[in-house]
């Protein structure tokens, strides 16, 4: 200690006051807030990406079995379905009707089964994925599938109904995903 002219004692501050104990606790409290709302950014969005995977997987099987399918100018249970040389019905073309986009009394699940692109449009699955059979798919009834085509041959070039774009969207919650995919009439006479 020292003593100064006025005979006052004059001590070190030791320690730290209320003011700077305070202070301290906001700045550290705000660093915290800060560190767990990041947190909180990042785990959320880390479930997210497996439900975009399961999304994109039931997209692209769907639009898979879709663009396997036959693609003839006429229902591939005509008997001139691989014969005919034209979307018409008569001489050269189709005996029923000429196939287009929608399924008449064909189903996915049971015969007579959709056995044409065409057939899917307007396809869905409202309330969970089914397999082929109609049996749920485990872990996916929160997803929904739906189909949608049109006829889009004046993008290439060609008459409307030789290509199809087929739109396949899935969604659960905020996950909703759209695959595209395009289907040529590059082999009118052939039928799996």
């Amino acid at each position: 200690m020292f003593i100064n002219r006025l005979g006052h004692y004059k001590t070190e501050q030791r320690g730290i006051s209320l003011v700077e104990l305070i202070m301290f606790i906001v700045i550290v409290s705000l660093a915290i807030v800060g560190i767990l709302s990041v947190m909180n950014v990042t785990s959320k969005a880390s479930a997210d990406p497996m439900q975009r995977k399961q999304a994109m997987a039931i997209a692209e099987s769907l639009l898979e079995e879709i663009e396997l399918q036959a693609f003839t100018f006429c229902d591939p249970d005509d008997a001139t379905a691989l014969t005919a040389t034209a979307a018409i019905v008569g001489p050269g073309g189709c005996t029923g009707p000429i196939q287009g986009l929608g399924a008449v009394g064909e189903t996915r699940y049971a015969d007579p089964r959709f056995d044409n692109v065409g057939d899917y449009h307007g396809f869905s699955m409202p309330t969970g994925i089914n397999d082929i059979q109609n049996t749920p798919v485990a872990g996916l009834s929160n997803f929904a599938a739906n189909v949608n085509m049109v006829q889009d041959g004046a993008t290439f070039g060609l008459a409307a109904a030789e290509v199809i774009r087929i739109d396949v969207r899935v969604n659960s919650g905020p996950t909703d995903i759209t695959l595209t995919g395009y289907r040529f009439r590059y082999a009118p006479r052939s039928a799996p």
